[in-house]
């Protein structure tokens, strides 16, 4: 019985990785393992995937953070018998990430992600150079749950999001997969303990755990902690069926915005160019931008300054609403001539006739000076 759980649970995740068109048998994976249960659970369903012929060669990567002392070297322990009884190559790192976060002023958490993303596509281009794969086929596989979805759409009923955001995580971005997204972590526990008592080959720790516990998931003054303990049981009370029910909302959401960005694409394609081959240098909005629907104009301008400030910058509101406010409010949404302001990244906004430019300020400066 405990057998035909387990297998069940990868039929799932295997529907999910073909349907989504996520992987397939020539996909290089690399699965992110921190110890936990949802990672330890992705690293068993990633190698029966691959029996089943549904993934191509695996690898793990391990990013030991230093913040949890002896405990963060004993998850590392464990990844490594992990591992080992399943034949994946190990890429694993240390990475002081409360210096990293001290000497950048920047949030740990913040930190940690950048750093773990940095490592992973690193290890990710090792890993398709050694199976002869091109790097734009190779993926990236996380143990994100319908749990931790669910609090990211808490989280940002919290503090508020943008354009998309309570579709919550995506099945893909970029080389980055999550098959595990319609499992919840119950489910994931249950898989793992299963699989012992099937007589399945299983990995433990020092005292005889199948996975790590991290202590730090239970302090409630870090936002997802408290969203986890705190918002969410209130929530399954009132549904217990919530997972399931939000994750379907979610996908909905996520259909409309697939549609809305197909739509935008088209919109930069005619009204939006880049000064320069990229970016970098900033871009032009063309009169026409004006007259568009606003949701349109509100996604474009948001991805126009993305592409600018790079891919992990926060875009604040009171830049997109600065952008659109260099066009009038009337049925043609001209221009506003003369109109000038400064954004986020020391980023200038100007506009004339010939459209809405936006530029780092130094550029704009030395345009006006020449001029």
């Amino acid at each position: 019985m405990a057998a035909a759980r387990t297998d069940a649970l990868v039929d799932r995740v295997g529907e999910v990785l073909a349907a989504r068109a996520l992987a397939d048998a020539d996909t290089p994976a690399l699965l992110m393992v921190s110890g936990g249960s949802d990672s330890t659970a992705l690293a068993y369903i990633a190698c029966d995937l691959r029996e089943r012929g549904m993934l191509g060669q695996l690898a793990m990567l391990h990013v030991n953070h230093q913040l949890r002392g002896a405990d963060a070297d004993d998850d590392a322990r464990f990844v490594a018998r992990l591992a080992e009884l399943l034949n994946i190559p190990l890429f694993s790192c240390d990475i002081d990430i409360a210096g990293e976060a001290r000497r950048t002023g920047e949030n740990v958490e913040a930190v940690a992600r950048r750093e773990r993303y940095l490592a992973a596509n690193e290890a990710l281009e090792s890993l398709c150079l050694h199976a002869a794969a091109p790097l734009a086929d190779g993926r990236i596989l996380t143990a994100h749950t319908s749990d931790d979805r669910v609090e990211s759409f808490y989280m940002r009923s919290i503090v508020g999001t943008g354009p998309g955001g309570f579709r919550a995580m995506k099945y893909r971005n970029g080389p980055v997969v999550r098959p595990l997204l319609d499992a919840s972590r119950e489910e994931l526990r249950a898989y793992v303990s299963e699989r012992e008592q099937a007589g399945a080959p299983v990995a433990c720790d020092g005292e005889g755990n199948l996975w790590r516990e991290d202590a730090t998931n239970a302090h409630t003054d870090r936002f997802r902690a408290y969203v986890r303990h705190e918002i969410v049981p209130r929530a399954k009370e009132r549904n217990p069926q919530l997972l399931e029910v939000l994750g379907r909302t979610m996908n909905l959401i996520a259909d409309e915005d697939d549609m809305l960005e197909r739509m935008v694409d088209e919109l930069m394609a005619g009204h939006v160019e880049a000064l320069g081959d990229d970016y970098g240098a900033g871009c032009v909005l063309a009169p026409a931008f004006g007259a568009e629907p606003l949701p349109l104009r509100r996604r474009a301008v948001l991805r126009a300054l993305q592409l600018m400030l790079g891919r992990d910058a926060r875009v604040e509101t009171a830049s997109v609403e600065a952008v659109l406010a260099a066009f009038d409010e009337g049925a043609d949404g001209k221009p506003r001539g003369g109109y000038v302001t400064n954004i986020q990244g020391d980023l200038a906004v100007s506009a004339n006739k010939h459209g809405v430019r936006i530029e780092p300020m130094a550029a704009y400066r030395a345009r006006r000076k020449r001029a």
